[in-house]
């Protein structure tokens, strides 16, 4: 299956009463699609799924699913750090309708490599829809080493890898070494360009809530093979990337939907919508982007 070069990690929108909005979900997909996602991860730590219940979760991953309808795929997150409660989750989505399942490595519990196969594999040898790894040491603790990832990558559910170790060398000798059937996306948008540079599938984004546009003009340009137009377009677009993680994810790409597509900026506790000093260093550094990427365009059209 593939899911192009853009996917998105989605959003959850709240009401300003913090219930899940139900209303603007289907803005927002339509939002996403028609700005250049490729696929939609939904329940994924940028839909801050820590706070959302086990029923809301259903019930969102379904709600995407229904408004979707084919257009993309459609994966869901339903990695956590019990192995059963991840079989069950991914056995229930699957019966929802989605296209795949992301499980992201055990956090907390600190699982060594061999325990890692282990659970990666009880889920993968359960699972029906194919299985996207996620491998994110900043937030899990565990790396998920070269070798372990090889090991997964023979497994015929196991068709993904989102790599969100930011080493490099690491990510080479994964595609190097993996079964051949292992697509290798990026899970840092900053690294966009340089993995796809490496063989990488693309990214799976955040930022493509406010720039999906200019990221896929960019990956147009690489693949078109004029490189130092999208090494252009990639030193533009880094102080995005960059900005949209300064303060916890989703807080900033919340903010800067309110900004580009009016969506409410409401996250759950323990986190909080930026402060306005906070706000205002965004839209300095939005500001700058939005002129400089308009230069380009309008240099481009001699």
């Amino acid at each position: 299956m593939n899911l192009g070069k853009l996917p998105t990690a989605m959003i959850t929108p709240f009401t300003r009463e913090l219930t899940i909005d139900y209303t603007e979900l289907p803005r927002l997909i339509d939002h996403l699609l028609s700005t250049g996602t490729t696929a939609i991860v939904v329940n994924g730590t940028t839909a801050e799924s820590p706070t959302l219940s086990g029923e809301e979760k259903i019930e969102l991953i379904g709600a995407t699913v229904q408004h979707v309808a084919g257009r993309v795929p459609v994966i869901a997150g339903t990695g956590s750090n019990n192995t059963q409660q991840s079989i069950d989750f991914t056995r229930a989505v699957e019966q929802v309708g989605v296209d795949g399942s992301m499980l992201v490595a055990p956090y907390y519990n600190k699982p060594n490599q061999r325990s890692m196969v282990a659970h990666f594999t009880a889920i993968a040898d359960v699972a029906t829809k194919p299985i996207m790894l996620y491998n994110i040491p900043g937030r899990s603790v565990v790396n998920m080493d070269t070798e372990t990832t090889v090991t997964l990558s023979q497994h015929p559910h196991i068709l993904w890898m989102k790599e969100a170790s930011g080493n490099l060398n690491q990510i080479s000798e994964v595609m190097r070494k993996s079964a051949s059937s292992l697509q290798v996306y990026s899970g840092d948008d900053g690294l966009t360009l340089p993995l796809l540079s490496i063989g990488s599938s693309g990214t799976v984004s955040v930022a493509a809530h406010v720039v999906g546009p200019e990221m896929t003009l960019m990956i147009e340009k690489f693949e078109q093979g004029n490189v130092q137009e999208a090494a252009h377009m990639h030193q533009l677009l880094l102080p995005v990337f960059e900005a949209l993680f300064t303060s916890p994810n989703p807080t900033v790409v919340k903010y800067a939907l309110s900004k580009v597509a009016s969506f409410h900026d409401a996250v759950r506790l323990p986190l909080l919508s930026l402060s306005e000093d906070e706000k205002k260093q965004f839209d300095s550094i939005w500001d700058d982007f939005k002129d400089q990427w308009n230069n380009l365009v309008e240099n481009a059209k001699g």
